[in-house]
């Protein structure tokens, strides 16, 4: 028997996951796992606490000189996070 309307798995699960409202705490996830990796290693180790709250990537930096440096760069950031994830899951970036 041969069903009509075929549709890839991954597209089914997606389906499934934006269904059950798990889709945004899951994006949400993968954009704070992405912090160091997009930021780079320096940023990485003076990072000591990220998280995610209304739209808004908190990032806790020990250094002031590479806060300074990164809050000039919040934009690019957010914009690179946003691209690695394939979704606009945070709006801004607040250093602090």
């Amino acid at each position: 028997m041969f069903r009509k309307k075929v549709i890839p798995l991954s597209e089914a699960l997606n389906q499934v996951m934006r269904d059950s409202g798990l889709e945004t705490p899951l994006q949400q996830k993968r954009i704070v796992d992405f912090w160091d990796e997009v930021a780079g290693p320096v940023a990485a180790r003076y990072t000591t606490e990220k998280f995610i709250r209304n739209q808004t990537l908190f990032v806790k930096i020990v250094n002031p000189a590479l806060k300074g440096d990164l809050m000039m760069r919040r934009t690019e950031l957010q914009n690179l996070l946003n691209a690695k994830v394939g979704a606009f899951v945070i709006a801004e970036i607040k250093i602090y």
